[in-house]
């Protein structure tokens, strides 16, 4: 992100991002209606209307009603202005699978559909991507959901072997220089997802944490209302906590009912003791509502009442996995500046 120290094209380009995020949220407006609620002038207003009439990115509708004065005209976000394309690859139970839909840049989603392979590998995600492309109007971004870790587009870690260590992101931005590209971590996508979903007051501490069948655990964060991904993105992968046992014996351990128990409340325990968060939600095809109590006096065993959060078994969450990956792949569209409040 920028540091607040901006030259003239910066604040120029923060503008324009402030009026369409305006122009977005109220719907339908004039120039006078988006300098009250942008608090910039109306020649600046107008000016940048102007611009993004002639780029298509937002729609002139007509005058307004006559006060007695010149109609004044009314401008709408044009969501379809460009699109987004979003993948979630999973591998679950032997089942290998790629979900893609496109999203405008209101976030909604359409032509979402589901592929059963028998391998997932680069070439495949590849060859999927340039048709999705070439069937879809002005994609301006990418992007991907995967089970596993990515740091720079990289892929380290993840449960569809032959995408490990292949730098995906590189070589996509190689081929579509003019498109952003994102990899994110399947969890770290849901946590985001459900978060939104909760509707918080304020911003909260948040954890999401899942135990699939035959993999490891992996868990995301919200602190503060801002995604925690670490510094290589390996924040989250729980299964690396001291637990005393091997990673053989961990997954043996997840296959039986005493073993399974045992590492989700040590798992639970532990975020709860560093991120102290206002609920976790526990997903995965290993979870069943009905163990909710259980793991709860499991907690409470180790942690006192006060600081145990809501805790929620959720087990199917591919519609927040979906929705977290097209507002992670939105969000890479708009132009970020990082605002550092004085601590002391």
């Amino acid at each position: 992100m920028l540091p607040t120290s901006h030259n003239t094209q910066q604040v120029k380009r923060i503008n324009v991002e402030l009026v369409k995020n305006t122009l977005r949220s109220m719907g339908v407006g004039t120039k006078a209606s988006i300098a009250n609620l942008t608090k910039l002038s109306v020649a600046t207003c107008g000016t940048i209307l102007n611009e993004l009439l002639q780029t298509g990115e937002i729609i002139d509708l007509g005058p307004d009603e006559s006060s007695g004065g010149r109609p004044a005209s009314r401008y709408q976000f044009n969501a379809d202005y460009a699109s987004v394309l979003c993948l979630i690859i999973r591998t679950e139970g032997g089942i290998h699978s790629i979900t893609h839909t496109y999203a405008n840049l209101n976030g909604e989603m359409a032509d979402e559909q589901t592929l059963i392979l028998d391998e997932i590998n680069v070439t495949i995600v590849e060859d999927l991507i340039a048709n999705l492309i070439e069937q879809h109007h002005n994609v301006q971004a990418i992007g991907i959901g995967i089970p596993g870790v990515a740091h720079n587009g990289v892929i380290g870690i993840c449960d569809v072997s032959e995408l490990a260590g292949q730098p995906l992101g590189p070589r996509l931005k190689e081929q579509y220089d003019d498109v952003e590209v994102v990899i994110g971590n399947d969890m770290n996508l849901t946590v985001y997802g459900l978060y939104n979903q909760q509707q918080f007051e304020e911003e909260k501490n948040f954890a999401v944490v899942t135990f699939p069948e035959n993999h490891f655990p992996g868990a995301g964060f919200i602190i503060d209302g801002r995604p925690l991904t670490g510094n290589t993105q390996f924040g989250g992968e729980v299964s690396f906590l001291p637990f005393g046992v091997s990673r053989e014996e961990q997954l043996r351990m997840l296959k039986t009912t005493e073993g399974l128990q045992e590492l989700v409340v040590q798992t639970l325990v532990s975020i709860i003791a560093i991120i102290n968060p206002a609920t976790i939600v526990v997903t995965g095809d290993t979870m069943d509502p009905a163990m909710r109590d259980g793991l709860t006096q499991g907690c409470l065993d180790m942690i006192p009442q006060e600081h145990m959060p809501k805790l929620i078994i959720q087990r199917d969450t591919r519609r927040e996995y979906l929705t977290g990956v097209v507002a992670v792949t939105l969000e890479s569209l708009t132009y970020r500046i990082q605002l550092i409040e004085k601590q002391w």
